[in-house]
């Protein structure tokens, strides 16, 4: 039977009510011709995924479309981001601020209606999706942000984690990291769906996808439910009531779903993945399930009003809330307050140590840091990729958090992928600041959570340590040289590079006040002398060592900074006077006005040398002479290593000479 024949038969799905499949067919055809008028887009999952998504917003998901941001809302994550109009469709017609004139500017230049979903809460996307596996981890960060908060005050958190998740999404290894993670955790507040369309781009997913997902998300911990028709409201409504049994275990509920469900020729295809159905096909398709052709973004008056129940619905379970929350609140004074100080980066500045004059690498320095602020930032929460011993990140005495533990120390093992989205997951919550570590040289792994991170301006702190050869015999495996520069290139993340502990400090007071991005620390793992003096490591960079009309300028950060110096005073006598300037953040120092700039770096300075123990990349914007590595390094003790590499004072000295002299 053909996929058109077989829709034109079953034009209602067993078991739905008319008014079901009359807001079924709503959400997909909205979201169709949001596509075709787009010329852009992916129309065949909103096809596809429409009934489960409409079952999940009207009968199960508890949230207020008039108060986007309710602290005690159900989240959704569409973790496949490419089916974004089937969201943006649920979005309008449950009644947020998402406009139909907004989604006839799917894709278009302004429009809130992006190509994939674009974190913005006033219009009620939670996040951002779109790289495959991304929102299925991020979802994770969320549910481990709703344990820790429900138990840690009294249940006034308790809300359920739903998403939509596809074969893409659980191909990423980003996905199994964080599906072990939520399975060791007993995360029991995530039900995701899973539409098992068995479909990807090149096809079949049997030419690459043929394992058992369910056997494997049971092995992970994970409890397993199945529905073999995905356009049934019944069997799916069956499904998520028994994941919402499910106390400490996530659910996935995998979903026989088709892709362009209803069109002639392209239900259950690839072609209808990626490109618009195209207008014969579009019309056949609303044939096929007896809907008007005749009329583009046709709502239906009785289906708005089915949906727009969930202004009146939200608004009264927000009031609801907002009673249990003033009880709580008036037996539980101190702990309500603590909560809503939560995420706010306020009252830490009095407790921040003098470090100064202290030699220690800057790790140990901003362990220091950590357990000195967190007693009075209670949102300050986080751990390593198992590598807390090394990254000085554990909060003494604060605990883990376990399946059966409300600490705020995690565990997030070998996974630095996952860690960077449960951080970000985190950060969504409004309720924590979320630090996450690892070496520098595994940046790499977390890099595309760090991205992501940047792009919906999230406050995170990551901390990445033993920064450069410094940290010796471990090798050019583990010994970074191009990743300071490539997280330097990413847009709206801070990267702070400090010179000794008490830039540290100020390094992790920059991270604190950075509300509007990540920060990322770059640390090392050997002892740095102090630099003496203040610092003014928020203006990204400053002077360190003043020399009037100075014969060179030297510019460095981090453990290079203090070489620096050293090099100055072998300079001076020899009769060359050296300016020495500590740039610990690119992006601070770009901040800045001119006035200060020029102060700092003169325009027509004629004699400036960077040196940093690492790729020379991004450099060249400051000076045009650079000491730095641009090959991978080598297995032998740090300081051997810096001398090979020409970090000393004397090899510093030498090039600076040679600037002078021309």
């Amino acid at each position: 039977m053909s996929p058109k024949a077989k829709t034109k038969k079953k034009a209602v799905t067993k078991g739905n009510s008319k008014l079901d499949e009359l807001c079924i067919n709503t959400i997909r055809f909205l979201s169709a011709d949001a596509v075709e008028k787009a010329n852009s887009g992916h129309p065949g999952m909103p096809m596809g995924d429409a009934a489960m998504a409409y079952t999940l917003w009207t009968k199960f998901l508890n949230h207020n479309p008039s108060n986007p941001t309710w602290d005690n809302r159900d989240r959704f994550v569409l973790s496949a981001g490419h089916g974004s109009m089937l969201l943006y469709s649920l979005l309008h017609l449950t009644g947020y601020n998402l406009s139909l004139n907004d989604i006839k500017n799917f894709r278009q230049w302004g429009s809130p209606t992006a190509g994939h979903p674009e974190y913005e809460p006033k219009h009620g996307i939670e996040l951002t999706t779109g790289p495959l596996g991304q929102g299925f981890a991020t979802g994770i960060g969320m549910a481990i942000s709703e344990k820790y908060l429900s138990r840690k005050y009294k249940k006034t958190i308790d809300h359920y984690i739903y998403g939509i998740t596809s074969d893409g999404d659980l191909m990423e290894g980003v996905s199994n990291e964080a599906a072990s993670i939520a399975g060791h955790l007993g995360l029991g507040k995530i039900i995701y769906l899973y539409s098992d369309n068995k479909i990807s781009i090149e096809g079949s997913t049997d030419v690459a996808f043929t394992e058992n997902v369910g056997a494997r998300f049971k092995a992970l911990g994970w409890h397993i439910e199945k529905v073999k028709d995905g356009n049934n409201v019944a069997e799916i409504s069956e499904a998520i009531k028994k994941g919402q049994k499910e106390k400490n275990k996530p659910t996935l509920i995998m979903v026989r779903t088709h892709i362009g469900y209803g069109a002639p020729t392209k239900h259950d295809s690839a072609s209808s993945h990626g490109s618009p159905l195209g207008a014969e096909e579009l019309k056949g398709a609303k044939e096929n399930l007896g809907w008007p052709t005749d009329k583009s973004f046709h709502i239906p008056d009785k289906a708005l009003k089915h949906f727009r129940k969930a202004v009146k619905a939200g608004a009264d379970a927000e009031k609801k809330w907002n009673k249990k929350y003033s009880d709580f609140k008036k037996k539980n004074s101190d702990l309500a307050k603590e909560f809503e100080s939560l995420g706010t980066p306020k009252g830490y500045a009095s407790k921040l140590p003098d470090l100064k004059g202290e030699k220690m690498a800057t790790r140990a320095a901003s362990g220091k840091v950590l357990n000195a602020i967190a007693p009075v930032l209670p949102g300050l929460m986080g751990g390593s990729a198992d590598l807390a011993p090394s990254n000085n990140t554990e909060l003494k005495g604060l605990g883990d958090f376990q399946k059966d533990e409300n600490g705020r120390n995690l565990h997030f093992g070998v996974r630095e992928h996952a860690m960077g989205s449960i951080l970000n997951g985190m950060a969504l919550s409004g309720k924590f600041i979320p630090y996450g570590a690892t070496f520098l040289v595994f940046s790499d792994f977390v890099r595309p959570s760090v991205r992501l991170s940047a792009l919906m301006g999230l406050q995170v702190v990551y901390v990445f340590t033993h920064d450069s050869i410094g940290l010796g015999e471990d090798g050019p495996t583990h010994q970074p040289i191009e990743h300071t520069a490539s997280l330097r290139a990413i847009p709206n993340l801070t990267v702070i590079r400090p010179a000794d502990a008490a830039e540290t400090v100020a390094a992790w007071d920059e991270a604190l006040k950075n509300t509007t991005g990540p920060t990322a620390l770059i640390l090392s793992r050997q002892g740095l002398t102090p630099l003496g003096g203040s610092n003014d490591v928020g203006r990204g960079a400053y002077t360190v060592r003043d020399a009037s009309n100075p014969d060179i300028i030297i510019i460095a950060s981090g453990s290079e900074v203090g070489i620096s110096l050293e090099a100055a005073e072998k300079l001076s006598a020899k009769g060359i006077k050296a300016k020495v300037v500590s740039m610990p953040s690119f992006e601070l120092f770009e901040k800045q006005n001119d006035e200060y700039k020029e102060s700092v770096l003169p325009l027509n300075a004629k004699n400036t040398l960077a040196v940093e123990a690492g790729s020379t990349f991004g450099w060249h914007k400051y000076t045009d002479s650079v000491m730095g590595i641009d090959r991978f390094g080598a297995s032998a003790p740090g300081e051997l290593l810096m001398e090979k590499f020409g970090f000393t004072a004397d090899s510093i000295a030498t090039e600076a000479e040679k600037i002078v002299k021309g």
